[in-house]
């Protein structure tokens, strides 16, 4: 991790909990100013250690009940970055990750209901040039979200 120090992993597992934490309150615990944090906070952000803070929200209490992973099969691997252009247009596709094994990407997609996912395959997804097939997984519930250890 470079020049990430005891006090940075410290901030890291404090904000990786809350991220709307003051500082101040960082500095009591760290037992350091407010000042110091605000830099070191600073000094990560610009080093890309943090990608920034974020609220995270509820898709179902915003009428998105359906989660489903979907692996894409893709004709030509290089014409990837074609695909990722599509994918980026498609307000319900929230992650795309390039893999190894079985699919070329594996795709997080949050749908109304089932009727809406279709949609999303048959008419978007499915017409994308170069995609050749799709497999999808229903997730029927969160179990664990959390943040990679700090060390």
């Amino acid at each position: 991790m470079g020049n990430i120090d005891n006090l940075d992993k410290k901030i890291l597992e404090i904000i990786s909990e809350n991220a709307r934490i003051p500082f101040k309150d960082i500095a009591e615990v760290c037992g350091v100013s407010r000042a110091a944090i605000h830099q070191r906070v600073q000094r990560m952000i610009a080093s890309g250690v943090i990608l920034g803070s974020n609220y995270r929200i509820k898709p179902e209490l915003l009428g998105y009940s359906t989660c489903a992973y979907i692996g894409l099969t893709i004709k030509h691997a290089p014409e990837y970055r074609d695909i990722i252009k599509c994918l980026e247009k498609i307000p319900e596709v929230v992650e795309c990750h390039l893999t190894t094994g079985p699919y070329a990407m594996l795709l997080k997609v949050y749908a109304r209901d089932n009727a809406h996912l279709k949609i999303i395959l048959n008419e978007q997804l499915q017409t994308i040039t170069n995609v050749v097939s799709t497999e999808t997984l229903i997730s029927l519930e969160e179990t664990l979200n959390k943040h990679v250890p700090i060390c």
